[in-house]
């Protein structure tokens, strides 16, 4: 009891050991936050303030639990657009009622945050580093171009729903989705619609244009969402434009980017949002505002746990495990970031912990997930942040401004928060690995044509993501990357393994005083590195060139440090094979890895007994000499 009351003490102290820096890091980083968490919520589809709760709960609990002391979290780039899918689907598939789906959307974040955790306690945090650079790379990219994209409607102050034209073309389909839904009601109840036909005309007629102007208007959102969905429309939007949106936009942006060269002291996304929104308000603009931001503190969304159904998310859980898998990347990138700047080192697993149990008290309250994000961050560390409190201030911060300055700030103007999120959407994007792509060398070849293996990769998942799905191009990145690295250490591993006879072959140093009388009826096989499916091929090759003169087949193995299944059989056949023709087998320096398998299936001793197995070549030079004759 009192070694914990000690350790209490002590953390409380390292945590106020530095108050001061802490205290103006943590203000800093939270107004930085306060314009990006507005402006991912709105592009989420949840609404300004789901981004700032998400901001507040995160920030405040990532850092009490999380094991990263200058880490500042909240929504970032890449889990909103991921979030900004699930969102859309869900929308969609609840009749376009975001309070209908509202329980379930959150109950998916709910679940991706208790994923984070359980990812930390099993101690996964470490193998994150494992996802191959171009995979990052394409989908930081395709992440930016996804809000470049999705942002151009709004900056050009062009919303699909209140488009009278575009939305009546979905009217016909509005209606037969309607009459669908009265006829599944009817099946529901037991109600057969050919035999009482008259009760599905009564629910028809019941039906109002407002019923049918909703489910275009839902119908037509869906249409113009996601990437191909804005650039459908795009032309409608540019024949619509609204053009004090756009300069509000455009004035955004311009401040944002000008700023930068005047100072970096004061954040230029905030100095924009103030500028912007001032004018727009003080010269009492026509203009159009975000959505209402509730006034009060935040309360916690019951209806995840009383509406708890596990069939209604169980499609949901993959989904889930991705936006779990993203947040931990992110935040454990952006961990690294700090360790850099501050010459600390963080804890993987305790940060998956801390992100984990922010994102599940984010979501009960309606918060957007989020992650580390490295700009706040790094904002937080310059500005004199050193501990844990610092983030936690952030937090405290982003709900100070909620409650005094809540009904001020639903008055921002849509456009302005567009142009902030277009300035993060060209900052995401990963320069670095883009610029890369003409010295990389061509390795792979597809008949006259040579290009990069690592663009490919990049580049799918660049498409993929940006046109079709993220979970997927992800996964199918993973895959070719993955498919490619087996292949190359294949390659490799049979490079080295050169399976040429001890007479053409180049001797290793210990085998410079091999008898010239038995080089023919000896044959000496090097594996040089992992045998495992890769390099199976390539090994069986060997039995093939075994000279007949050779009565005496020697493997030297103190260079293959790990065997596979794959390679475990293909070695046994060989051994089998070799057995039947009446050739001995000699194994010299048997590393722990393969000889446990080798004794698991009886290699060990039924086709290699113990008295052919040596500790070194010496020792099987001896045997040779004995036993083999010319």
């Amino acid at each position: 009891m009192n070694f914990v009351i000690y350790h209490y003490i002590v953390t409380m102290k390292n945590i106020f050991s530095n108050f001061k820096g802490d205290a103006f890091g943590g203000i800093t980083a939270g107004i930085v936050a306060l314009p990006l968490a507005l402006a991912f919520g709105v592009s989420s589809g949840l609404g300004p303030s789901a981004g700032l709760y998400g901001a507040i709960f995160l920030s405040f609990f990532a850092a009490l639990f999380g094991g990263t002391n200058t880490q500042i979290s909240g929504p970032t780039a890449p889990m909103t657009a991921v979030s900004m899918v699930i969102i859309a689907g869900l929308i969609a598939a609840n009749d376009g009622n975001v309070e209908k789906a509202l329980p379930i959307i959150l109950t998916v974040f709910l679940l991706a945050g208790l994923m984070q955790v359980g990812l930390g306690i099993l101690g996964l945090g470490k193998y994150i580093k494992y996802i191959p650079y171009p995979v990052v790379s394409g989908f930081m990219t395709a992440i930016g171009v996804i809000i470049l994209i999705t942002q151009i409607l709004p900056s050009l102050g062009y919303y699909p729903k209140e488009d009278v034209e575009f939305v009546n073309q979905f009217k016909p389909e509005a209606e037969e989705i309607i009459l669908e839904n009265i006829l599944k009601e009817e099946s529901g109840e037991g109600i057969l619609v050919l035999e009482d036909f008259k009760e599905t005309i009564k629910r028809a007629q019941n039906i109002t244009q407002q019923d049918v102007l909703k489910e275009s208007q839902t119908l037509a959102a869906k249409e113009a969402s996601g990437v191909l969905g804005a650039i459908k429309v795009l032309p409608r939007a540019i024949k619509n434009i609204n053009w004090l949106e756009l300069i509000l936009a455009i004035g955004t942006i311009i401040i944002i980017y000008g700023f930068k060269k005047i100072t970096t002291v004061v954040p230029s996304t905030l100095v924009a949002l103030l500028v912007m929104s001032g004018i727009a308000f003080g010269f009492q603009l026509d203009y159009r505002t975000i959505e209402e931001i509730p006034s009060g503190m935040p309360i916690p969304n019951l209806e995840i746990f009383t509406n708890f159904k596990i069939s209604s998310f169980i499609p949901y859980i993959f989904t889930a495990l991705t936006l779990a898998l993203l947040g931990a990347i992110d935040s454990l990138l952006t961990s690294v970031v700090a360790d850099n700047m501050t010459k600390t080192k963080h804890k993987p697993n305790k940060e998956l912990i801390g992100q984990g149990i922010g994102n599940s008290i984010g979501a009960i309250f309606g918060g957007l997930p989020g992650a580390g994000a490295t700009i706040r961050t790094v904002v937080n560390i310059n500005s004199g942040g050193k501990t844990k409190l610092s983030g936690m201030i952030a937090g405290i911060m982003l709900l100070f401004i909620l409650l005094a300055l809540g009904p001020v700030a639903s008055k921002i103007p849509a456009a302005v928060l567009a142009g902030i999120l277009i300035t993060v959407g060209i900052g995401v994007m990963d320069y670095k690995g883009l610029k890369a792509i003409p010295s990389l060398p061509k390795d792979v070849k597809i008949g006259p044509v040579k290009f990069s293996m690592e663009v490919l990769i990049m580049l799918v998942v660049l498409v993929l993501s940006t046109f079709w799905n993220l979970v997927y191009a992800v996964g199918i990145g993973l895959i070719i990357a993955s498919l490619m690295f087996m292949k190359k250490i294949g390659d490799i591993t049979a490079e080295r393994s050169d399976v040429k006879p001890l007479k053409e072959e180049k001797y290793w140093d210990d085998e410079a005083d091999f008898p010239e009388n038995l080089k023919e009826e000896v044959f000496i096989k090097h594996i040089k590195g992992p045998l495992f499916f890769g390099s199976t091929s390539d090994v069986q090759n060997m039995v093939k060139q075994i000279p007949e003169s050779a009565t005496t087949v020697v493997i030297r193995m103190d260079r293959m440090q790990y065997m596979d299944q794959s390679g475990l059989y293909t070695l046994e056949d060989i051994l089998i094979d070799l057995k039947s023709k009446g050739r001995y087998v000699l194994l010299v320096d048997v590393l722990e890895q393969p000889r446990y398998l080798m004794e698991r299936i009886d290699i060990i001793p039924d086709l290699v007994p113990e008295k052919h197995i040596f500790s070194n070549f010496k020792e099987c030079l001896l045997w040779i000499k004995a036993h083999v004759k010319k």
